[in-house]
């Protein structure tokens, strides 16, 4: 069914339309993905060719539906039919659908082979294009099917089913509508059809699929960044098992290992041929070889390039061997001869590989890590200067406590009495020489406030002018 985005009102008219081609008529670039107009289309490599003057062109059409449903059906009147064009068909029941033409020509007898589907079985009618009024009806029925889907799982809530109801396909002329679900067992689901008859007055029908059928319904984004194959191109589903992961070395996690719909990943199975192939070469059940200075444990197999290593017990390296090295070694412990010791033929020296840059600058080649070098350097020089600032600050507190550790030891110590000083009267301090005066000498006296006044008086009257007049 054609995107939303489809300038021909849900149908991208294509001659030769594939999975990432741009079909004719889509706006969307090609871009649309689950349940657009290139979902599990099948590129028509036999458009192009010229076919022989009375070359009949075969009458069988294949047409696509919601979801990975196909479908084969008889060109009764001959209509030139192109992929991707909306045509109305005949149903399994009364009334009629709407579908897209997925494939046409003689890649429809291929296809026809493919699926085990006889010429002679296929029955329905393609009955004419569709025109503008069926494309509107078919577009109100597809808007319907949401709503219709959310009422649905709450009528099944309410009457306590354990089942999911994870799509709802309407068909075209909006009369009948095929619900499809999920359970572990056995539903019985006739009271629900009872009630969902009388709430949306349509035909019902209940469709049970499987886990990976609901993907591929559903759509999604794998681990791997991609669509999931099974809603993009996958339309048979292969049974998986564990085995599949053992021959390819991979952990045994299953939460690694299953996909979106809970069960093993159908990619499992796309390279197991390969290492099948490669693993006719490597001999089953060496895990050890015994030598004469002990037992060494096969530890890692490398299947494509054939190397098989061993160790010794509490032994950290280990030593590589080719695989008609190992046969060697076996076919001696069979014989009940044992060698020296494992040696390796393989050289596992590292080579230095030349730095090749994947981008051109104008200003040459510049390294991508030379701004983190700046910073290492500046953080580095912050280092050591936080680290010395430190250093300089402990060595300081660590000489203030020791300074305040000797002052609180001298407060503790009882101070000692101090005598008064005894002034003596009779012998006055030594005489000091004053400038200007023969050989005189003037007594130079220290006085204190008190005594002023009075050592004014006194030095007024020792002048040779007489007492002074202040």
């Amino acid at each position: 069914m054609g995107c939303s985005s489809c300038s021909s009102g849900g149908g991208c008219g294509s001659s030769t339309t594939e999975v990432g081609a741009i079909p004719s008529g889509c706006q969307n670039n090609g871009s649309c993905m689950t349940s657009g107009c290139n979902k599990l289309d099948v590129y028509d490599w036999l458009s192009n060719m010229d076919m022989p003057s009375n070359y009949k062109a075969f009458d069988i059409v294949e047409i696509r539906f919601k979801g990975s449903r196909k479908d084969f059906y008889i060109n009764t009147d001959n209509l030139y039919l192109e992929m991707g064009e909306m045509v109305v068909v005949e149903p399994a029941t009364g009334g009629y659908d709407i579908g897209h033409v997925s494939l046409t020509g003689e890649l429809v007898r291929l296809q026809l082979k493919k699926n085990n589907v006889s010429i002679d079985t296929v029955s329905k009618k393609i009955y004419r294009k569709a025109n503008e009024a069926d494309i509107k009806k078919f577009e109100a029925a597809k808007d319907l099917e949401w709503e219709t889907m959310h009422k649905a799982r709450k009528l099944a809530l309410d009457l306590g089913l354990s089942m999911k109801i994870s799509d709802v396909d309407y068909q075209g002329d909006k009369t009948k509508a095929t619900f499809y679900y999920t359970a572990e067992g056995r539903v019985d689901f006739r009271e629900l059809i009872k009630k969902m008859a009388e709430s949306f007055r349509i035909r019902i029908e209940m469709r049970q699929i499987g886990m990976r059928q609901e993907a591929s319904r559903l759509g999604g984004i794998g681990s791997c960044g991609r669509e999931l194959c099974c809603s993009t191109w996958l339309t048979d589903f292969k049974t998986v098992s564990t085995s599949a992961a053992r021959y390819q070395n991979l952990s045994l996690n299953t939460l690694k290992l299953a996909g979106q719909c809970g069960k093993l990943k159908c990619c499992l199975n796309y390279e197991l041929d390969s290492y099948m192939d490669a693993l006719k070469d490597i001999p089953n059940h060496v895990d050890r070889i015994e030598t004469q200075i002990g037992t060494a444990y096969l530890q890692k197999t490398d299947i494509f390039k054939k190397v098989m290593w061993y160790s010794y017990p509490k032994a950290e390296n280990w030593i590589p061997l080719p695989v008609d090295k190992v046969k060697e070694f076996i076919e001696m412990n069979k014989e009940g001869k044992k060698p020296e010791e494992l040696v390796s033929p393989i050289v596992t020296e590292e080579v230095e590989k030349p730095i090749v840059y994947d981008y051109e600058n104008v200003v040459g080649q510049d390294s991508l890590t030379r701004l983190d070098e700046r910073n290492r350097k500046k953080k580095t020089k912050n280092k050591n200067k936080t680290k010395a600032k430190q250093t300089t600050e402990k060595s300081e507190q660590a000489i203030h406590n020791k300074k305040a550790g000797e002052k609180q030891e001298g407060r503790t110590q009882p101070p000692k009495p101090q005598q008064p000083k005894k002034e003596n009267k009779s012998n006055p301090p030594a005489a000091e020489k004053v400038e200007g005066s023969e050989g005189t000498e003037k007594p130079k006296r220290k006085f204190n406030n008190r005594n002023r006044s009075r050592n004014r008086n006194n030095n007024g009257s020792n002048n040779k002018g007489g007492p002074s007049a202040e």
